[in-house]
């Protein structure tokens, strides 16, 4: 009697298990196509339009990103999704230069969506037979089964594979070092080397950076939301600016203000530093764990440096405030002039100049007792878009849709003084738009926004 109870129990227990499973999820049940499948497939055509107009041949290979967290948040590469507009993990979009054709190797099934101890929590994702993929991005899918098949007959034909190295230059393969952080695109070129002899490989970044450089009006919607968002995280934060507040307490207020009003995330670690701090770039600044938490002190200004990213899409503003609520003489004098100089290059800025253009400009109007501390590259700025780094050609000619930022920035070691102003610059028909307008940006502006 035992016996038969206990099967019993397993029994209804076992049938409870089935009764309780849930269906499989589709895809577009946890996400949605942010752009029409007829923009996606004018993005992928005006690319394989330039590369066969450069006389290019081959296989344009693009990985999306590996599917698994280890606690943040998915969020896919930004070629995969630039041209696919799919969360897709563990995939590998493959465009046929000489064909014209779009082909996405995808799992069958989505392995995060599963588990053998835990199946009513885990139900289930399959990709490849997820007709409304297709249907909707306009994409045609194909087993990743499939492409070391596709690969070994390409590698006999010695087919050259295309590929975004992320930057100029010849192709950038994995290292042998014993300590080094490998991009996605490294991952694949040495798969490819070591499993399919035979293929060469050319880098086209610079073809990658003249379609995404400018902007559809889609994208400016979107990137006008994150300025947006970002600006009124900014205005919340300076409120809370005075002495004995910690860099790190305004870091809470700005970005809880973010995810207020609808932020996916930040687009990077956000950066504000104060008296000292105020003296270093990011990258210096940055390295040490605990660097950045200082209290602030009155007299001194502290700099915010930050953005946002909303739907994929990033933002990148600045501005510099002093602790004790107005800025000393001497502070003023400092801000007002590089805010002249970011002025005259925001209004120099149009359709059909070059970024040397606005360099030459720069190396006339910046006075010359600054020149010592105001030292730039190409230009006080950068491309922004699904990065803060967006892929971008030096010698481009300005055309409306562009975006990036003018951030001329004052780094005097000497006084121990150093102010920064960023803003978001558009390029329109006849000129450009600052998309950060609405945030002040004079000396007396940012006082009043204080108090």
């Amino acid at each position: 009697m035992i016996q038969k109870a206990t099967y019993l129990i397993l029994l209804s227990f076992f049938l409870s298990c089935l009764h309780a499973q849930t269906p499989e999820q589709p895809y577009f049940e946890w996400t949605s196509l942010p752009f029409s499948k007829e923009e996606l497939a004018q993005r992928r055509s005006k690319l394989l339009n330039l590369l066969q107009r450069q006389g290019k041949t081959g296989l344009v290979l693009m990985p999306s990103k590996d599917g698994f967290s280890y606690g943040e948040t998915f969020r896919q590469l930004d070629d995969f999704y630039y041209f696919t507009g799919l969360e897709l993990p563990n995939s590998i979009l493959v465009l046929d230069v000489d064909d014209g054709t779009a082909v996405v190797y995808v799992p069958e099934r989505d392995l995060r969506f599963e588990s053998g101890s835990r199946p009513n929590d885990f139900p289930g994702r399959p990709l490849l037979d997820d007709s409304e993929i297709s249907a909707r991005s306009g994409l045609s899918l194909k087993s990743r089964k499939e492409f070391p098949i596709l690969m070994n007959e390409k590698a006999a034909l010695k087919t050259t594979v295309l590929i975004n190295n992320g930057r100029p230059g010849p192709v950038s393969f994995a290292s042998d070092d014993y300590v080094a952080t490998y991009s996605p695109i490294q991952i694949l070129l040495q798969a490819l080397q070591e499993k399919h002899p035979g293929l060469s490989f050319e880098n086209i970044y610079g073809s990658i950076a003249a379609v995404r450089m400018i902007k559809s009006p889609a994208e400016i919607e979107l990137m006008r939301k994150s300025v947006d968002i970002t600006v009124k995280g900014i205005m919340k934060t300076a409120k809370m600016i005075k002495p004995g507040v910690s860099e790190r307490y305004l870091e809470g207020v700005l970005e809880g203000s973010y995810k207020l009003n609808g932020a996916n995330r930040l687009a990077f670690g956000s950066i504000i530093k104060s008296g000292p701090n105020s003296l270093w770039p990011w990258r210096i600044l940055a390295t040490h764990y605990n660097r950045r938490n200082r209290a602030m002190e009155a007299g001194e200004m502290v700099i915010l440096d930050v953005g946002c990213e909303y739907m994929h899409y990033v933002s990148d503003v600045g501005r510099t405030f002093p602790v004790s609520g107005k800025f000393t003489d001497r502070q003023r004098e400092v801000l007002s002039m590089e805010i002249g100089v970011a002025n005259q290059i925001i209004d120099f800025i149009k359709p059909g100049i070059t970024f040397y253009d606005i360099k030459k400009l720069t190396d006339r109007i910046i006075p010359e007792d600054a020149k010592k501390y105001m030292q730039v590259g190409l230009f006080f700025g950068h491309h922004l878009g699904l990065s803060t780094g967006d892929p971008n050609l030096q010698n481009a000619t300005l055309q409306p849709g562009m975006i990036f930022t003018v951030e001329p920035w004052y780094y005097n070691h000497d006084e121990q003084i150093s102010v920064f102003t960023e803003d978001v610059i558009l390029v329109t028909e006849n000129g450009c738009e600052i998309l950060s307008k609405a945030l002040p940006r004079t000396p007396e502006g940012l006082e009043s926004l204080m108090n």
